[in-house]
């Protein structure tokens, strides 16, 4: 049973047409940012607790199996393509010359994994605020983090020529997820603020060091 809509099983109303159940006038979705989009408004709206999978197939749609198609499950639908975006942040890690400092192609990285477009931000808002302001969230979210920290440690490690499991390039993997949540976070505060230039500043201050900063 959905705890939104009833039973949602499909969105045909038992004689051959549409249910009403499903919003009025949508077609339904045919790419993967469009069922994020309003898993994300039902989740900003109705909690993401109390929102199934049969809600967002129903609104956007689609069948069950077209939502797994495209995710495992309701918890993956907060963080899109992530699993994609870590496959080019490892490119772009690759990819940097030789001679440039680590962390510097580090920040260069993290700059190019979050980018987003301007139409987007507003929805990149909501999948932030999900994310980190969630309970039901962090223990996937833990999953998430350590699966990005692997990123940034192999590269280091690589760099040094030791195991990623060494201690520099996890301490390394674990300052630079910290400085990102940092960011993030001092962006949903401050409708004002850029992401871009706010991770780009924490960066710098890292790769700096902070004694000065701090006294």
């Amino acid at each position: 049973m959905s705890a939104l809509t009833g039973n949602s099983r499909d969105d045909t109303d038992g004689s051959g047409g549409v249910s009403p159940l499903r919003r009025a006038g949508r077609r339904p979705v045919t790419s993967r940012y469009e069922i994020e989009h309003i898993a994300l408004e039902m989740f900003s709206d109705h909690g993401f607790e109390h929102t199934t999978v049969d809600d967002v197939a129903i609104a956007a749609g689609i069948g069950r199996r077209t939502f797994f198609r495209y995710y495992a499950s309701k918890n993956d639908v907060a963080w899109g393509a992530f699993d994609e975006q870590l496959v080019r942040m490892r490119a772009v890690l690759a990819a940097q010359p030789a001679d440039l400092p680590v962390l510097e192609g580090i920040r260069r990285a993290v700059l190019e994994f979050n980018h987003v477009e301007p139409a987007e931000q507003p929805w990149h808002r909501r999948r932030l605020r999900l994310i980190l302001g969630t309970p039901a969230l962090q223990a996937h979210s833990t999953l998430r983090y350590a699966a990005w920290r692997e990123v940034v440690a192999d590269h280091v490690a690589q760099r040094r020529g030791e195991p990623a499991s060494a201690l520099v390039p996890q301490s390394v993997g674990h300052a630079c997820l910290g400085v990102c949540l940092a960011a993030y976070e001092r962006w949903l505060a401050d409708d004002g603020t850029e992401l871009s230039e706010l991770l780009d500043s924490v960066f710098r201050s890292l790769i700096g060091g902070w004694s000065a900063d701090l006294g």
